[in-house]
């Protein structure tokens, strides 16, 4: 009897530390141990996000070399070597509990100050599209899609369709992710807007969906093809992407499709001129006096104070450089990540290349 019960608690211990260890390889395999990054004198040249985290840190996505984190002394710099899923950063965003969050072309990777956690893929787990205000956005690597993380698990929401979209797709079934998620926002009532790739923006209110399909913002009628690339909503509440026009958002309206909106003249071509594509700019903010300002690709940043427009030519060794992304910080300071010149910081009237 004696012998019977040893060997099962034998045997019970036996499973019992096989089931440890299959649990931490488990618990390994979704984390990757952050071997401090590379102490580097400078960003890369291709900056395309710039983020400021609850802490205080910088930290700069390249499409080309992964990530920089800056403190205010020190740049340092990871890669897939140090952890990261993939080396084209496309957001960096920060939850409640000053968890960092980086997606790259390979997956959404989590940073705790510690090591770096991949969080899995759950695109067989299709979910019910759902809004709670600690929810985090992003982008996802699945065509038709958009990602909603929980704080527990990374939900894959399929994109809505849209009635003009449906249309156009008719006519040309070839066409490339023209669902595409290219920005993604959430204004002052906690919606979440999302702009498009080819069928203009769309907002989720928690309840339904509506879509601002008009010339100005969808290529359907031969619009901008640049897609509606950043949103934001201004202090009289309208709304821009990058459009000649401004959105007026109207409240207690119906649902789905229908009309929700008032669409206004803007600034137009910002400096006046026609058919010069000023208007389809990559990137938008706000400054701390509730000034908006555009960075262009080409063609620099413009700064509209709601009456008068003013340019900032943005060029390094007597050439303008090309222009992707523009950010606020928590002080006010305006930054600029550009294609292949680095990270551009706004000092007085002039942006200045950021050196340590």
């Amino acid at each position: 009897m004696y012998n019977i019960l040893f060997l099962l608690l034998i045997t019970a211990t036996f499973f019992s530390a096989n089931k440890t260890k299959a649990q931490e390889f488990q618990l390994v395999s979704n984390k990757y141990t952050l071997v401090n990054g590379d102490t580097v004198s400078q960003p890369g040249n291709n900056i395309m996000v710039v983020f400021q985290d609850s802490k205080n840190r910088y930290w700069f996505g390249s499409w080309e070399t992964g990530l920089y984190k800056y403190d205010g002394k020190t740049i340092i710099h990871f890669t897939t070597k140090h952890g990261l899923p993939g080396i084209r950063i496309e957001e960096i965003k920060e939850d409640k509990l000053g968890n960092i969050f980086i997606n790259t072309n390979n997956g959404l990777c989590k940073y705790d100050g510690r090591q770096i956690m991949k969080i899995p893929n759950s695109l067989h787990r299709i979910s019910n599209w759902s809004l709670h205000p600690d929810d985090l956005w992003f982008k996802s690597q699945q065509i038709g899609f958009v990602s909603r993380y929980d704080g527990n698990m990374l939900h894959q929401l399929k994109v809505p369709k849209s009635e003009l979209g449906e249309e156009y797709l008719k006519k040309h079934p070839n066409a490339f992710d023209p669902y595409g998620i290219y920005c993604i926002y959430k204004d002052i009532k906690g919606h979440i807007w999302f702009g498009t790739a080819l069928f203009g923006a769309f907002r989720y209110n928690g309840k339904s969906f509506n879509w601002i399909s008009e010339t100005d913002v969808t290529e359907l009628h031969d619009g901008p093809a640049n897609g509606v690339r950043s949103i934001i909503e201004d202090k009289d509440g309208f709304f821009w992407f990058n459009t000649d026009y401004r959105y007026k958002i109207i409240d207690n309206t119906a649902v789905g499709n229908s009309i929700f909106y008032e669409r206004l003249k803007s600034v137009g071509s910002l400096d006046g001129i026609q058919n010069n594509n000023l208007n389809e700019y990559l990137s938008i903010t706000k400054d701390q006096n509730n000034n908006v300002w555009i960075a262009t690709y080409r063609n620099g940043v413009w700064k509209y104070d709601g009456k008068e427009i003013k340019h900032y030519s943005i060029h390094e060794n007597g050439r303008a450089i090309n222009l992707f992304y523009i950010y606020k910080d928590k002080q006010g300071d305006l930054w600029l990540g550009t294609h292949q010149n680095g990270i551009w910081k706004l000092k007085g009237e002039k942006f200045e290349r950021f050196m340590l």
